[in-house]
């Protein structure tokens, strides 16, 4: 769609000097991958409050509208998006409260990154976010994916998440109407992660970094640097890896335009020059496909796919990484 010149102008309104507004703006620029065609408006709010009017407005006069967080796990079309892609990449607030019952409360808003998250967490002598350490992005895309490694995942420490509802109304959720699994929640698909309660515990700060230096060090020899890439292209099946199938399938290093499977990492699709996004469906197709025929195992995307031609309507929601 294609929004009107009323429309821009309240949107410009909703949003003043609380944040960003910019149009037909392409998403190659706000991916890891570094692909992706241009976004009706791009919007960064710097407050909850910006972030859920803008939300209504576009319910109200029924434009889409999606959040999108550091883009870490995000594959955009070349066709580009309609509509608005709310990016709370702005959303930065960051609260260590006082200790009760041996746990210490953390208020992380959905912009914060990762690594700054860990960093105040060590810095502190707070224990539980130690796998971060193999987690790029920002706590908004993680809690909505229950990101993790095999030291850890977000559903270990959330206590409760906030979040806004398509009528831009925020809705508290208690760790357990979450409903975190491996790779993903029962947070509705519709809604925007905005805020979340961690619950750490105090930890040797040496015992810390060495479990974080551990796990970098592993992200460092197992995985490809220099390139645009956006992490793990599928879930791992039960059982078993999903980089270990397509490489047993001899896809590593196999390339289409400027996208190749890593030879580094199966599982890992990068950008080794000036790929589109339709160089990455084609090796998808190609991994899927012969994964399937020599091990009978369907893969699932771990990556979310967003644009005017969706693979499946599956891959439209909960694209906030």
């Amino acid at each position: 769609m294609t929004l009107s010149s009323s429309e821009k102008e309240t949107l410009l309104g909703l949003v003043g000097e609380l944040g960003e507004v910019r149009f037909s703006e392409p998403m190659s620029a706000h991916t890891t991958l570094r692909v992706g065609g241009p976004v009706d408006a791009w919007i960064a709010p710097n407050t909850i409050d910006v972030a859920a009017a803008v939300r209504r407005f576009c319910t109200q006069t029924h434009i889409p509208c999606r959040a999108v967080g550091a883009g870490s796990n995000l594959l955009v079309l070349d066709e580009g998006v309609s509509g608005v892609l709310l990016s709370t990449q702005r959303l930065r607030g960051l609260h260590f409260l006082d200790e009760i019952d041996n746990k210490t409360p953390v208020c992380v808003e959905a912009g914060v990154s990762t690594g700054k998250l860990l960093a105040e967490a060590m810095r502190r002598g707070l224990g539980g976010v130690e796998f971060l350490g193999g987690v790029p992005g920002s706590i908004g895309g993680g809690l909505m994916m229950n990101a993790g490694t095999f030291v850890g995942e977000f559903r270990d420490v959330v206590s409760e998440v906030l979040t806004l509802n398509e009528s831009g109304e925020t809705v508290f959720r208690t760790h357990a109407a979450c409903g975190f699994v491996y790779r993903g929640s029962a947070i509705p698909k519709t809604d925007i992660v905005v805020k979340a309660r961690l619950l750490l515990s105090a930890r040797p700060r040496a015992d810390m970094e060495t479990a974080v230096a551990a796990l970098r060090m592993r992200r460092k020899e197992r995985e490809p640097h220099g390139v645009g890439c956006a992490g793990s292209f599928f879930k791992n099946p039960p059982g078993d890896f999903a980089g270990r199938l397509i490489e047993a399938c001899g896809l590593k290093g196999v390339r289409h335009g400027g996208a190749e499977i890593s030879p580094v990492h199966a599982n890992w699709f990068v950008n080794v020059g000036d790929a589109k996004a339709a160089d990455f469906l084609s090796l998808i197709e190609r991994a899927k496909t012969d994964v399937k025929a020599r091990f009978g195992i369907g893969l699932d995307l771990e990556v979310k796919i967003l644009g005017e031609n969706e693979i499946s309507s599956s891959q439209m929601p909960n694209i906030q990484d």
